[in-house]
């Protein structure tokens, strides 16, 4: 099942389509608060993305930059303001469509469908994970945080993917080892030790500091709280 995201201030179009997406299985999330559109995103981790211009706040093109940083998951902008500036401008900031309104709701599902056709045909889905603003994309095994991306090993990227996949619960060290062992070369208690603490070294320098937590005696965390 598609997941969708619709970041539209009118709840009457929102819903109408949230309406029409639902009759062709997909699941829908409409975003409320506009303050923080990106946490919504996160947490949802939709397929697709369809994008308003005009938004409270902070408007779409500004979104759109900010998804664009985490993630390349397609976005469609629906907008009244449908000049030639405002089109050639949303297509800049990376968006993949511009549906002008008002439109013909089949027409919009037809859109997604062939957007969605052409992006998962040819590659997985790319999802996020994220803490503290830190953001962890499962596609390219990138970190980044305020706009910089923090260079992982491979064994650096599995160990924290393994940690934000089980948030707020404690993680063995022996399932590290597995998880590590999976896919490499077998790890060691010393080995699994040094890329730890080689992983908290950079997070710490990038000033996520204590992001990591160690239970002494049976693994790590990373906790749900801030």
């Amino acid at each position: 099942m598609y997941k969708l995201l619709i970041i539209e201030d009118d709840s009457g179009i929102a819903n109408a389509i949230k309406v029409q997406a639902e009759m062709w299985d997909f699941q829908v999330h409409i975003v409320e608060q506009f303050r923080d559109v990106l946490n919504d995103f996160t947490e949802f981790q939709p397929h697709i993305v369809l994008l308003d211009i005009v938004l409270p706040y902070f408007n779409g093109y500004h979104w759109c930059t900010e998804i664009r940083k985490i993630s390349n998951v397609p976005i469609i902008f629906i907008s009244s303001a449908s000049d030639n500036m405002n089109i050639v401008m949303a297509m800049n900031m990376g968006a993949d469509d511009f549906i002008s309104k008002p439109f013909n709701q089949s027409v919009l599902m037809a859109k997604v469908q062939a957007l969605l056709r052409r992006t998962y045909d040819f590659a997985s889905s790319v999802p996020v994970l994220e803490h503290r603003g830190a953001f962890l994309n499962t596609g390219d095994n990138t970190l980044t945080y305020e706009g910089e991306k923090i260079p992982l090993t491979k064994n650096e990227y599995r160990i924290l993917l393994c940690l934000l996949e089980n948030k707020g619960k404690v993680v063995s060290r022996e399932k590290l080892m597995e998880r590590l062992w999976e896919t490499d070369l077998f790890v060691d208690e010393n080995t699994l030790t040094v890329n730890v603490n080689r992983l908290r070294k950079k997070l710490d320098n990038a000033g996520l500091k204590s992001f990591i937590v160690t239970k002494f005696g049976i693994g790590y965390i990373i906790e749900n709280k801030i």
